[in-house]
């Protein structure tokens, strides 16, 4: 019984499926979408763009609802919690890399990746997002504002924020999108690297084919179905 239970998903989606009205009528975003994943495991989903893919992903972080179908991260049905809960819930259990960066202008960069870690309450944070910045390489840019970063900079900083709290669950958005293709590079070979240090299960959206094939599994998406 106790090996069944540490061998239960990380993620697991049953029947999900995303509809919104405009002035048309009814668009079906996703249909019927179900997979799981693993602790540990490294899942790629890869379509063209408005395949579905970023909108799913959006709905494996609680930050959308569905129409029908459920989420369930460690056990835990997201959908069954109202909105304080899946904040609380992302807060404990995700990482999340954004395409854009999703830096605060305000903030240099040690205080956007200290950030996480106040808002646990973590009297060590300061310590704690200095050491994974120095991880990124970006130790001597700690107090620079993301307005005089460069793009990779800013990406890593980013990275730095979404592995500082140690997450199971790390979710990443087309994270070289804005980048140019040997910063992209670099950016991911940290991305994978950080992972296998930390063991996060990571789900990663993109359409690059070649960054997918790093992932241990690939998940294809087109008009808002997986594909067999």
């Amino acid at each position: 019984m106790i090996a069944n239970a540490a061998a239960a998903p990380a993620i697991e989606v049953n029947n999900l499926s995303k509809r919104v009205s405009d002035a048309t009528g009814e668009l079906t975003i996703l249909h019927d979408i179900a997979f799981s994943a693993q602790a540990g495991e490294t899942l790629a989903i890869v379509g063209a763009s408005g395949s579905g893919k970023s909108t799913l992903l959006g709905l494996l972080a609680g930050l959308d609802t569905p129409s029908e179908g459920k989420v369930i991260l460690g056990g835990v049905d997201i959908f069954a919690l109202d909105e304080d809960g899946r904040a609380l819930l992302r807060k404990n259990q995700l990482g999340f890399v954004f395409q854009s960066f999703q830096l605060l202008m305000h903030l240099n960069a040690l205080e956007n990746v200290m950030l996480p870690l106040e808002l646990r309450g973590d009297k060590e944070a300061k310590q704690k997002a200095e050491a994974m910045l120095d991880k990124v390489g970006l130790s001597s840019r700690l107090k620079h504002y993301p307005k005089f970063l460069s793009g990779g900079e800013q990406q890593r900083v980013a990275l730095a924020r979404a592995f500082v709290t140690e997450p199971p669950l790390l979710f990443a958005d087309e994270p070289t999108g804005s980048l140019d293709a040997a910063t992209g590079e670099a950016v991911i070979q940290l991305m994978f690297a950080l992972n296998r240090e930390r063991g996060s299960t990571l789900v990663l959206v993109t359409h690059d084919l070649a960054i997918a094939a790093r992932c241990g599994r690939t998940l294809k998406i087109a008009a808002g179905r997986l594909l067999d």
